[in-house]
């Protein structure tokens, strides 16, 4: 497992004054499986791994992995792993335990370190986590991952848990919302909230009846992320200390779009996962997007208000834009649906670049990618902005955001 280490931010102070009260994002983790898929290299391994002699799934594949604008990702599929279990690359094989043999033990050492490496940032002690969120869709047993890494961590025994199971790629910004509820409602809490996945389940030789396989082979990723959250953070404690939050959570929404719930469509079954996306996906999302963000839009008015910064509706350019970046055609939908200038979506684009989709855990590397540009400028940057992740359901989730930058 790899893993970045954040305490270059620990000790950077907040550029703006806090809201009492609010939910923030103290601290952020990050963990990967020691595996790198080039893009360009891809198409040779896949189509060797998985024994596949068709010129025309191979040329496919290629225009695919060239589409998608991924240029690497991180993966707990190894040859170790084929060499052992070689049925996974066999068409028709049950092979359902096989796999949540390796994904339920990839997911929790991927969630740990990112933990770890979240708690190292934060700067507070393991025992003083109160609440403990555990998202992914990677992995399935009793008792869930949420209490495996509550163990692992050696946090308290009453420590509150929280297990969220299939969500898929808005995962990670419901874990969000449900770390705002819990931190503004319990005084004194810190909450950790962990994402982490693995495409295992989903690993099968390419067929031409499920074109979708392919597109996951050209797209998704392996990860874990974490976040540790806070409303009342220890003001001015720096580097002795808690670190100093950079993002308050201000106001939180989940949608779901009726008659979708075929749109995007997984199966768990004796072979894995599978799944099915529909062509018009990206253009529900281009018909609904707008109404949904007005909504949070509408909102910073009444918070900016109440923090002193005046009020009124905000322009969508004038915002920043953490958006889990699906695929390339559902950013470029919603680039082009609310008018936002190119640079807007960058942040997602560049974890699109450097992680592929990751399901639930992308939202917090295209949150590092904004920390990061926020932090960067010479003088305070966007104050407001919103983080949107899409997936079943059709379901929207959204968070509008206060930068501390």
């Amino acid at each position: 497992m790899s893993s970045s280490d954040g305490n270059c931010y620990k000790s950077i102070p907040c550029r703006r004054a806090l809201t009492p009260g609010k939910a923030k994002i103290l601290a952020l983790g990050k963990a990967f499986p020691k595996q790198i898929v080039l893009q360009d290299r891809l198409v040779e391994g896949f189509i060797r791994d998985t024994k596949c002699d068709d010129p025309s799934i191979k040329e496919k594949l290629a225009y695919l992995c060239k589409k998608t604008t991924v240029q690497r990702r991180y993966t707990v599929m190894s040859k170790e792993i084929l060499d052992k279990y070689p049925e996974l690359a066999t068409e028709g094989s049950p092979t359902i335990k096989q796999r949540l043999e390796i994904a339920n033990q990839a997911v929790l050492d991927m969630a740990a370190e990112a933990s770890l490496s979240c708690i190292k940032e934060w700067g507070g002690k393991v025992e003083d986590i109160t609440h403990l969120i555990y998202v992914s869709s990677s992995e399935l047993r009793l008792p869930g991952g949420d209490l495996h890494l509550a163990a692992r961590l050696g946090l308290r025994s009453d420590v509150g848990r929280v297990m969220l199971y299939f969500l898929g790629c808005y995962g990670g910004v419901t874990g969000l919302r449900l770390a705002k509820d819990i931190a503004e409602n319990n005084p004194g809490s810190r909450v950790l909230l962990t994402t982490s996945e693995t495409t295992i389940l989903g690993f099968r030789p390419p067929n031409n009846d499920r074109p979708y396989d392919l597109v996951g082979a050209a797209l998704f990723g392996d990860g874990a992320a974490s976040v540790v959250v806070a409303a009342d953070p220890v003001r001015g404690s720096g580097s002795s200390g808690e670190s100093y939050p950079f993002m308050e959570l201000s106001f939180a929404v989940q949608k779901f779009l009726p008659e979708t719930h075929d749109v995007i469509d997984g199966k768990l079954s004796e072979e894995g996962i599978n799944f099915k996306l529909g062509r018009d996906l990206p253009a529900k999302i281009e018909a609904n997007i707008e109404e949904f963000c007005r909504r949070l839009v509408e909102e910073s008015g009444k918070e900016a208000a109440a923090v002193g910064g005046g009020g009124g509706k905000m322009k969508y350019n004038d915002m920043f834009w953490a958006v889990h970046p699906g695929g390339p055609a559902i950013l470029n939908k919603l680039e082009s649906t609310l008018g936002l200038s190119s640079e807007k979506l960058e942040c997602s684009r560049r974890a699109l670049m450097d992680y592929g989709n990751v399901s639930s855990n992308t939202i917090f590397y295209v949150i590092e990618n904004m920390r990061e540009e926020l932090k960067s400028k010479e003088q305070a940057g966007e104050e407001w902005g919103l983080a949107l992740a899409f997936g079943p359901g059709i379901t929207f989730e959204g968070i509008l955001m206060r930068s501390l930058y």
